[in-house]
């Protein structure tokens, strides 16, 4: 009876080392991967705030999705599917709609293949005039082998709408 428990106790321990140890491995490999995904997507972030289009362009994949949440009635929100939709409509409606006046990245992780940033930000929307004030902003990316492939951007459309709209 002895010797069936011990038995017993050691093969449980062996197997909870093991499964330990295939687990942080797992981990190195994510952890690993995850470097990449925020050094790819870091690049990418600098290179669309840096105006780089050729970086940008090299940065992403064919089937590449720019996604901006917010009031449809602007012309740069929604979903902007394959880069030359974004080179071709996007950016232009982007860069004739607003002009960023502060920039702040404050925070930045990556988890596999999904990087975050956050930060805060301001505009003058270009036809109003109007000033959005500060206020936050997120961007989750995905990356896959090496290029962006989803960009979900997140900002406070609120106060985007209203200066768009020349609201106070």
């Amino acid at each position: 009876m002895f010797n069936k428990q011990t038995f017993i106790a050691l093969f449980s321990l062996l197997a909870f080392f093991q499964i330990s140890s295939a687990s942080a491995g797992s981990d190195t490999y994510k952890k690993a991967d995850s470097a990449k995904t925020l050094e790819t997507a870091q690049a990418f972030l600098w290179a669309a705030g840096s105006g780089d289009m050729k970086k940008l362009d090299a940065l992403m994949t064919d089937d590449f999705v720019w996604h901006n949440e917010g009031d449809s009635s602007i012309p740069w929100i929604g979903n902007w599917e394959g880069k030359n939709i974004v080179f071709d409509s996007f950016l232009p409606h982007f860069g004739a709609g607003l002009k960023v006046t502060s920039w702040s990245t404050d925070y930045s992780f990556a988890n596999g293949d999904q990087a975050v940033f956050m930060g805060t930000m301001s505009a003058i929307a270009n036809e109003s005039g109007k000033d959005t004030g500060k206020f936050s902003w997120a961007v989750r990316v995905q990356v896959e082998d090496g290029k962006v492939k989803n960009w979900n951007w997140f900002e406070d459309s609120y106060a985007v709408s209203k200066a768009f709209h020349g609201e106070n």
